[in-house]
């Protein structure tokens, strides 16, 4: 019984969920502590919303090949399904330890690139309505959304990074 509950707690902490030990003493709030809390999911919830909103994400970033030749349509459906697929992982891991990860000083510049090329491709997309500019930050998301990915595999970006200066190094 007892390595049933080891296995368990090891899942919970796998998903993000909070293990039951010892009595914490109180500390101060935060706006993210509080969210939290109110998301609180059991792990079959969680393992449903991941699966679902990574599958919806999947999808728009797919079908947005669908309309590949009005930019428009294409910026919209194909940063939807990012933002969908991001989002997932909070079911996962939650909220909190989500944004912790991403904001952890390793992923900073990725994530705050990631983030503003969704925002300038929906922005081109929506508001401008201008096709070169929203294919120009489509093609910002997708090398962005590739950092970004990389930046939790160990290495991986030092690796590309001596690929790519080994591909294109200009001197002969």
């Amino acid at each position: 019984m007892e390595k049933m509950n080891q296995a368990l707690e090891k899942m919970k902490m796998l998903v993000g969920m909070d293990v039951e030990d010892e009595e914490v003493a109180p500390q101060q709030e935060s706006f993210m502590d509080d969210l939290n809390r109110n998301c609180t999911l059991s792990t079959k919830q969680r393992l449903y919303g991941f699966a679902i909103c990574l599958t919806t994400g999947i999808a728009c970033t797919l079908l947005s090949m669908l309309v590949f030749f009005n930019p428009i349509k294409f910026g919209i459906t194909f940063s939807f399904g990012n933002l969908l697929a991001l989002g997932s992982t909070a079911f996962l891991i939650g909220p909190k330890r989500q944004a912790t990860m991403m904001l952890d000083p390793v992923r900073i510049y990725a994530t705050a690139i990631y983030i503003a090329s969704i925002i300038i491709a929906l922005f081109c997309a929506l508001y401008v309505r201008n096709k070169v500019l929203t294919l120009l930050s489509i093609i910002l998301e997708f090398g962005a959304l590739i950092w970004y990915s990389l930046s939790y595999v160990p290495f991986a970006r030092s690796m590309v990074s001596k690929v790519m200066m080994a591909c294109f190094d200009t001197e002969f």
